[in-house]
């Protein structure tokens, strides 16, 4: 044994439960404040009109092929301003399915981080393959059906 090592308890691997929460509400502000820009703009541009300072698809700007997240932002506008049934109408899957798994997954990351542990969300191989599948599907039944 050499004389410079230390026999005593380790340090503890990884980010303490006080900086997890710090950093946890560090990043929620920032996004809810870059949210609430955002939001405050999109309510101000009609996305249905043309001419509007968006930012465009890139997907679509280069194929011309609807993407599954195309009509998103849309879909945004029409919500905050009531519009259910013309949200679906821009984009179903992204009302019906993409906003209540985004939803969860930020509700999980903020109690989980607020609670001092660390949250990192995983899909399985099979996962992956059903949510590249329903978009994939959906992607052509867009494109197809017109």
């Amino acid at each position: 044994m050499s004389t410079g090592e230390s026999w005593g308890p380790a340090e503890p691997a990884g980010p303490t439960g006080a900086s997890v929460r710090t950093r946890t509400l560090r990043r929620a502000s920032l996004v809810l404040g870059v949210g609430a820009a955002a939001a405050v703009y999109l309510w101000h541009t009609d996305p249905h009109q043309p001419g509007q300072l968006l930012i465009p698809c890139p997907f679509k700007w280069t194929t011309g092929l609807l993407c599954p997240l195309c009509g998103g932002t849309r879909m945004a506008y029409d919500l905050m301003h009531g519009e259910v049934v013309t949200a679906f109408h821009d984009n179903a899957l992204l009302l019906t399915l993409g906003g209540p798994a985004v939803a969860y997954a930020v509700g999980r990351w903020l109690v989980t981080g607020l609670r001092g542990r660390e949250y990192r969300p995983r899909l399985s191989g099979r996962g992956n393959a059903v949510v590249l599948g329903i978009a994939a599907v959906w992607m052509l039944a867009r494109n197809l059906v017109g």
